[in-house]
């Protein structure tokens, strides 16, 4: 069964994010006659940029709700997606395991099962596991009749979080903001979320760098780490990061 890597697209978004963000937050103060220049074609990118930073140091997000984010991630295990369905403000579409037969399923591999010299015999496992689920599906088909989602639904069972699976993601600006990658891009969130959440604000920056240059970490986007003894110690490090992003982007 072959192993997979990671894959993160954003496929779509709201277009001219910033302005959209920057005159929803416009609406709760604008007088009749300034309501009428808002959702207009014209772009102040200066004013705009001014008001997303007043916003978020406010903490006044609820505007950064009207504008969305979309991925089409591949190459991830299901334990990747029993954490990020735990974001709740979002909108997810996965592929089946229930509708969709896992002979041969792809499988992801730990980097430290691979350093401590033990990737092998995780082969030999999910080659293993992959051949149960192959005899109990031929078995349920075989003793009791059952085909397609039917069969597929109880032999899945046995299947592991290792499991390649490919997963639609929509986001508004806040959870990603705000909660996403302030979460999950820290050192303290695993390894395999980590990497991919990386992968979707590298994507998303350009998009709306006035936005985006507020996610991260707490460390980066508080100066403050909310880990206590837990934390990784190494702030400078991760806030070097996310520097360079923002000038690469730029």
């Amino acid at each position: 069964m072959p192993e997979t890597n990671l894959s993160v697209k954003l496929v779509d978004y709201t277009p001219n994010p910033e302005k959209i963000v920057a005159d929803a937050a416009r609406v709760c103060y604008a007088d009749n006659d300034e309501i009428a220049e808002l959702f207009g074609t014209t772009i102040n990118s200066v004013d705009d940029a001014r008001m997303i930073k007043m916003l978020a140091n406010m903490g006044h997000l609820s505007p950064f709700e009207h504008v969305k984010w979309t991925y089409f991630v591949q190459g991830v295990s299901r334990a990747l997606t029993h954490q990020l369905v735990r974001h709740r403000i979002a909108s997810y579409s996965q592929r089946s395991q229930r509708y969709v037969e896992q002979k041969d399923f792809d499988f992801i591999i730990p980097p430290t099962i691979e350093k401590a010299g033990m990737a092998g015999r995780y082969r030999e496992m999910m080659n293993t596991i992959g051949g149960f689920y192959e005899e109990l599906a031929k078995g349920l088909e075989e003793k009791l009749g059952l085909t397609g989602e039917a069969r597929n639904q109880d032999a899945r069972y046995v299947l592991p979080n290792a499991c390649e699976t490919k997963i639609a993601v929509t986001m508004n600006g806040r959870e990603l903001m705000d909660v996403f990658f302030n979460e999950r891009l820290c050192n303290r969130a695993q390894w395999e979320i980590r990497a991919m959440a990386r992968e979707m604000l590298e994507q998303a920056y350009p998009t709306a760098p006035n936005i985006f240059a507020f996610a991260g970490p707490s460390c980066c986007t508080k100066g403050t780490c909310y880990q206590g003894k837990k934390s990784c110690g190494k702030a400078e490090e991760v806030r070097a990061y996310f520097e360079s992003l923002k000038q690469k982007a730029n």
